[in-house]
């Protein structure tokens, strides 16, 4: 049998083609870790390994075990499959006129399904009133959290900060919270309902 294709990995060395993907373990350590408040040394301690295998492994540039990856998991309290292959977030769009509508029999009323709320969750909601200029920046914030915007007038981009959404009157985006997250208003007097969900 021939042997396998290698290919470098970050930092110059070799590895077997269809190895760990380091780039992918190294993003979702550091977010995970950040979520949990966690510094890197105490990570390190929690998980039984050496705080510079650790940083090793943030920067792309380790060779993780499947024992490191495991007890890492443990640590971070996250599935091992998210440390290795992070889902991708969920972003959901209904633009105005779309979505379930369902009418009033005597009255003329329209009502637009956005979003159910999944059991055990609670909510938040918030009127926003934003200016062109400088954008609202967001952290990400606790584990689990989901922003809902439904616009009312002007314009904005809204959503994860690497990928907004522009929103026209009447739009709706949900997106994680737990992401990086950004309102940026295109007109003046941009005008938002914001609701925040916790699970």
């Amino acid at each position: 049998m021939a042997p396998a294709a290698r290919r470098a990995a970050p930092g110059g060395e070799d590895r077997p083609s269809g190895g760990p993907p380091l780039a992918a373990i190294a993003a979702s350590l550091q977010r995970e870790r950040r979520r949990a408040g966690l510094s890197l040394a105490e990570t390190a301690r929690r998980a039984g390994i050496a705080k510079s295998t650790l940083s090793q492994l943030e920067s792309a540039t380790g060779n993780p075990s499947v024992e490191t990856l495991w007890a890492l998991s443990v640590t971070l309290d996250v599935p091992f499959a998210q440390l290795v292959d992070p889902p991708r977030p969920r972003v959901h769009v209904i633009r105005a006129g779309e979505g379930p509508t369902f009418s009033a029999e005597h009255s003329d009323y329209v009502a637009t399904l956005l979003a159910t709320c999944p059991p055990h969750a609670l909510r938040d909601i918030y009127v926003v009133t934003a200016q062109p200029g400088l954008a609202r920046e967001s952290e990400p914030h606790m584990p689990g959290l989901v922003e809902h915007v439904v616009l009312s007038t002007g314009r904005a981009e809204v959503g994860l900060t690497e990928d907004p959404v522009e929103l026209g009157p009447g739009d709706y985006v949900s997106y994680p919270g737990d992401v990086a997250h950004v309102f940026r208003a295109l007109e003046p007097d941009t005008v938002a309902v914001l609701l925040s969900e916790h699970h």
